[in-house]
């Protein structure tokens, strides 16, 4: 087999380049794959790549020579019982082309070092009869909580990728913030790159020419004098850990819980809960049928017992629903 390019189709688009691989090449095994990466034979739109690298369609893949015949594939581990119900019940909103979920903290949304159960691996527990198995279209980090969506078709992975891509996802995040932000609501807009340090990969502000624009609305819902915020944020571009570093850069007030990006401060004396203060509350988008779909997730546990803690009014949450 020759050196080809392929380009990403919608439908493969947001995955995992390790995982684009697996899919179109099952033959390949991982340490072949690693092998190819490290020397610079694959990349994308001609720059070298990493194994979690995030794809978008249309982006072109170089494809050196694969290997003949069938890599030993494991077979797929079936989900427990167990899992499967705690899955279901974690759905909020379901029809023929959609699955809402209010993804708990501490699920990790896609495999990757490290992590062996991750909700990926166990959305054949999701099919509901449907012959195709779940997709996913967004992602949320391991420790945000709140509206996690999947296609359950090829046609509505591809028109969820196309929206989230465009801009046309309407997000809405709920974040706790240690300290009061000045001036209370406004626009921040402040570019980011990812920067290889001692303790893992970071995010960052940047002025490199190479850094990603990031764009991101907020204002105040509540304050506990100058302890803490709730805050709302809107979110217009998608980069990596964008909230986390505005608030904790640029707000200079770091959500709670969040001591990557916040260190100590993070952490204030009094807050019993260490876990991360952020929420995707609510998402409005295009519904692949037509119309819109607005969805919302409750408050997770330990977000509810900082509210109580700090005297914030406990919110209703309204019903998910397709607007036609």
């Amino acid at each position: 087999m020759p050196v080809t390019t392929r380009t990403v189709r919608p439908a493969d688009g947001e995955i995992r380049l390790d995982r684009w691989f697996h899919r179109h090449f099952p033959q390949l095994t991982q340490g072949a794959l690693q092998k190819m990466l490290r020397t610079g034979q694959i990349r994308v739109d001609g720059q070298r790549a990493e194994a979690n690298t995030r794809l978008l369609p249309g982006q072109a893949i170089r494809v050196p020579p694969m290997p003949e015949g069938q890599a030993p594939l494991a077979e797929p581990k079936p989900v427990d019982p167990r899992e499967a119900a705690a899955l279901e019940r974690l759905v909020i909103y379901r029809d023929d082309s959609i699955i809402a979920l209010d993804k708990p903290q501490g699920m990790a949304v896609q495999g990757g070092p490290g992590i062996a159960k991750h909700l990926d691996g166990m959305l054949d527990a999701l099919r509901f009869g449907n012959e195709d198995r779940p997709r996913l279209v967004h992602r949320l980090d391991r420790d945000t909580t709140g509206v996690l969506v999947l296609a359950r078709s090829p046609a509505a992975a591809s028109r969820l990728a196309s929206a989230f891509r465009g801009r046309d996802a309407q997000k809405t995040y709920w974040a706790i913030v240690v300290g009061r932000p000045h001036p209370l609501e406004g626009r921040i807009s402040m570019p980011l790159a990812k920067h290889a340090g001692g303790h893992g990969e970071r995010v960052v502000p940047s002025d490199a020419k190479d850094a990603a624009h990031a764009v991101t609305l907020y204002r105040t819902i509540d304050t506990a004098q100058k302890q803490a915020a709730l805050l709302e944020f809107t979110p217009l571009t998608g980069r990596t850990h964008q909230l986390r570093v505005h608030a904790a850069s640029a707000l200079k007030c770091p959500i709670l819980g969040d001591g990557k990006y916040g260190g100590a401060a993070a952490h204030p004396d009094g807050f019993g809960d260490r876990a991360l203060h952020l929420h995707a509350r609510a998402l409005r988008l295009p519904h692949p049928e037509g119309g819109m779909v607005e969805l919302a997730a409750p408050l997770p546990p330990h977000m509810k017992d900082t509210f109580t803690f700090l005297g914030f009014d406990k919110p209703r949450t309204p019903p998910c629903r397709r607007v036609r």
